[in-house]
């Protein structure tokens, strides 16, 4: 298992699991597949670029099984924060340790970020693996937002989740 930062020749292989990641598990993310079908690889070749966002992946045989971004706040009141997005794991290989990998990576890299003292995420109140796994890190719950997406005719809540680094 080999976990480093995506660059822009990854696009074609982030774009295809971020659309697996929205068709399996559409509860933990605020866009649809259907919205994200439409898009290209491009968009993410561009971002993985983009100064201040560090999106790593998980590879197995050259496959890439696993995504989470970490993105440094820009703005001078919260560039202390940095947040985590779009973490996930393909089923098929959930259970093996590859997420906390890709987390340890994420707050590595943010402990490595000039000025940054916490990081912030959002998990569905219902991911309990999720939910473990960032308690296991020390990420604590803040806040909770009732019925922060609607998906279908099903709300969902959320928890705010931090991480004091320093």
């Amino acid at each position: 298992m080999e976990i480093r930062l995506l660059t822009p020749s990854d696009a074609d292989y982030y774009f295809h699991i971020r659309l697996e990641a929205l068709k399996n598990n559409p509860e933990a993310f605020a866009v649809s597949y259907e919205e994200e079908k439409s898009q290209t690889a491009e968009k993410y070749k561009e971002r993985f670029q983009a100064e201040g966002s560090f999106t790593f992946g998980a590879f197995d045989d050259d496959q890439l099984v696993g995504t989470i971004t970490l993105v440094k706040e820009t703005l001078y009141k919260l560039r202390h924060r940095a947040n985590i997005f779009a973490m996930y794991v393909a089923q098929d290989r959930r259970g093996l340790g590859i997420g906390k990998k890709l987390l340890e990576a994420a707050i590595n890299k943010a402990r490595e970020l000039d000025g940054v003292e916490q990081i912030h995420l959002t998990v569905v109140t219902t991911n309990l693996p999720a939910k473990r796994l960032y308690t296991s890190f020390g990420f604590e719950t803040f806040s909770m937002e009732k019925k922060a997406m609607k998906l279908d005719e099903v709300y969902l809540d959320e928890e705010q989740m931090v991480l004091f680094i320093s």
